[in-house]
């Protein structure tokens, strides 16, 4: 007790100079590939040869832009209603397991962290392809007859992306679960109800914060996707990443790629916004409980 308060007294005896010089080479990192490169992108959309809002006039009239942003909102939602699905049964099951095998399953939903999204992309072209091993199975059990498309369409898209999501929808939905006082559950065995009612009434409503962080999250994560969609869509699956890298590589419109690269970042504050009240209501409801 005295070791940690004395850990805390000297640290808060570092004068404002001192803490200054400690934040200042991290500063300065900061401000060179994060805020230099942003206000760069910033400034190119609103000024071309004068100052103006053009690009964002011109974007939001642009019926490319507004049907890749309905795309890119179709794909999000889609990815992440599919993470959902898959995702609350695996949380379920986890927060049901003491605690020795719960970190031996949390170290196999994390795996998907341990490679880049770059490399499980390539290797998902494998999987999917027409001659990929599902294909091939299925092949093999109707005698060639079926083979299902996955790659350039939307469902390899959003199976590529699962890949990716799940790990933070099961995260996100385990926090809830784990916090959930399981009295209420034993109160409720105790007065007869089984356990399908528990989970309507019980389980589910004081799981949904997690839930709503967890479809936050998802989608937030999900509106920048650059690489999967090109990896595995097709072109009626473009995003508004790619629409990005279209304007600065195919057509060298760097002002309207500057735009759209400010409106995919004022969505995603937004969303970031939103998931940090969801989180700050779950947690007053926690204390208030």
């Amino acid at each position: 007790m005295a070791q940690s308060s004395a850990h805390s007294s000297s640290a808060s005896d570092l004068s404002p100079w001192t803490a200054l010089l400690l934040l200042a080479p991290l500063t300065a990192v900061m401000l060179l590939i994060l805020i230099y490169p942003l206000g760069l992108t910033v400034w190119t959309s609103l000024y071309n040869g004068r100052f103006s809002f053009d690009a964002y006039v011109e974007l939001a009239s642009s019926t490319l832009f507004l049907r890749v942003l309905r795309n890119t909102f179709e794909i999000a939602i889609g990815g992440t209603l599919v993470s959902l699905l898959f995702g609350y049964p695996v949380a379920l099951h986890l927060a049901a397991q003491p605690p020795r095998k719960r970190t031996a399953y949390l170290i196999m939903v994390m795996l998907p962290f341990w490679t880049s999204i770059l490399v499980k992309s390539f290797a998902l072209v494998a999987v999917f392809g027409n001659q990929g091993l599902i294909n091939q199975f299925l092949g093999v059990v109707s005698g060639g007859t079926l083979n299902v498309p996955m790659m350039f369409n939307r469902v390899g898209v959003i199976l590529g992306m699962i890949n990716f999501l799940l790990p933070f929808m099961i995260l996100s939905i385990l926090g809830s679960l784990l916090a959930l006082d399981r009295r209420l559950i034993l109160a409720a065995e105790t007065m007869g109800a089984g356990p399908l009612r528990i989970f309507w009434k019980i389980t589910l409503p004081l799981s949904l914060p997690g839930v709503l962080a967890g479809v936050l999250i998802n989608v937030t994560l999900s509106i920048g996707m650059y690489i999967t969609p090109a990896l595995l869509g097709g072109r009626q699956d473009m995003m508004v990443a790619n629409l990005v890298d279209f304007y600065t590589r195919q057509t060298l419109d760097w002002t309207a790629a500057s735009a759209t690269a400010v409106a995919l970042l004022i969505l995603s504050g937004l969303l970031v916004a939103l998931l940090g009240k969801v989180r700050g209501a779950s947690g007053l409801a926690g204390a208030g409980a």
